[in-house]
């Protein structure tokens, strides 16, 4: 199963204009199918090896791709992951229509034999300008421990090169964990020598597979944001996924604030000057604003809709409400988005700029709005808001 990948195309806005999340998102995701050949011990859907019944069929698909392309110009960017999206049948015919109307999109395909140099070719042949690739540590007995295939580590990194050859912008996904902590820097030096454009880090959250596998601390989640913002001076961008503190940390180091001390931040950095050499350039840090809910929605196999991928608190489902209309109206999104957060997230004066993991929140207490336990910040914000203090209901429907 693939970690749901932030899409790497670059998007129309990045030049200036702003865009408003309560009307459009930045990202869709779709996840097109669960099937896929890997068995990920730390997958969020514990996908399958066939595909589950109640799969958006191609005609679904289709208007489902009309229903983006709905919400208007700047058009959201469309990233049809999985399982692994090349166990689609239909996948180049749902490219086609989403390119034909502007759509920009990625893939976020599996490693497997299926990514022949002529998968290759026909994705770029698409009209598809990014994928994303995952790689879960920098030996072949880290990331082969997670993905569950013997020699997936030199088909990977493989991979990554072939891609970026071929002219697409590649984006590698890492999923922190307490196996790979150590090997973090090696990661982002195997990732500078293929030739990827973008570093996608995604901190664990508990949820499908996931919640066999050992997250690390929150003290040690803030040193690898630090060492993270180290590793965005060597030449790709770097950007995380339920780690909206991230955005923090960026903040604070652009303001003068120093690293830590610490003994995992000081070994990471270390490690990474000795492997890649002092910096290049600035920051490449991704700072948007966003987080679960607020320019981010996931759509899954069977059409329903969640705030995110690892969010599993449904909203409706597209084959009987637009998206734009579920996006813009679900009142728990319209919370997240006016950061009607409680505990540490509601007091925080960070809360539009990371405003915490909804997904970890939800994982922790079954509140989306409670405060995220990975972010090690203690704010000094105004008193927590009292709404969603016992947990987010939804206000009942008008008959």
């Amino acid at each position: 199963m693939r970690t749901t990948a932030t899409a790497t195309a670059t998007h129309p806005t990045t030049s200036g204009t702003r865009l408003d999340y309560g009307r459009r998102p930045m990202l869709v995701f779709w996840e097109t199918t669960r099937a896929c050949q890997l068995a990920c011990k730390h997958c969020r859907a514990s996908a399958t090896a066939q595909a589950l019944p109640g799969e958006l069929s191609t005609t679904e698909g289709r208007d489902l791709i009309d229903q983006v392309a709905g919400f208007g110009r700047p058009y959201p960017i469309l990233v049809l992951t999985g399982g692994d999206c090349l166990l689609r049948p239909d996948l180049f015919e749902l490219v086609a229509h989403a390119t034909g109307l502007g759509l920009p999109v990625a893939l976020a395909p599996s490693v497997t034999p299926a990514l022949t140099p002529q998968m290759i070719d026909r994705i770029v042949a698409s009209g598809v300008k990014a994928v994303s690739i995952s790689l879960d540590g920098a030996l072949a007995a880290t990331h082969e421990g997670v993905r569950g295939i013997p020699g997936h580590f030199a088909a990977t990194v493989q991979a990554i090169r072939a891609l970026a050859a071929a002219g697409l912008t590649v984006q590698v996904n890492t999923t922190v964990m307490r196996a790979n902590v150590a090997e973090l820097a090696d990661v982002a030096a195997v990732i500078g020598r293929a030739g990827a454009a973008i570093w996608e880090v995604f901190f664990l959250v508990q949820v499908g597979r996931g919640v066999a596998t050992e997250a690390v601390s929150p003290a040690e989640h803030e040193d690898i944001c630090h060492f993270l913002y180290d590793a965005s001076q060597h030449g790709f961008i770097v950007r995380t996924v339920e780690a909206p503190f991230f955005r923090r940390v960026v903040n604070r180091r652009l303001a003068g604030d120093p690293a830590p001390v610490s003994d995992l931040y000081d070994t990471l950095s270390t490690r990474l000057t000795t492997l890649m050499g002092p910096s290049i350039g600035r920051p490449r840090a991704h700072t948007a604003a966003t987080r679960d809910g607020k320019g981010i929605v996931f759509v899954a196999h069977d059409g329903e809709v969640y705030p995110a991928g690892f969010l599993p608190e449904p909203l409706g489902n597209v084959r009987t409400t637009p998206i734009a209309e579920i996006y813009r109206d679900n009142p728990l999104l319209r919370r997240i988005r006016a950061t009607d957060f409680t505990g540490r997230c509601g007091r925080c004066e960070y809360a539009d700029l990371c405003g915490g993991s909804r997904a970890r929140a939800f994982a922790a207490s079954g509140d989306p709005l409670g405060e995220d336990p990975a972010c090690a910040y203690q704010p000094s914000g105004s008193p927590a808001r009292t709404g969603g203090a016992q947990g987010w209901h939804e206000p009942p429907k008008t008959p």
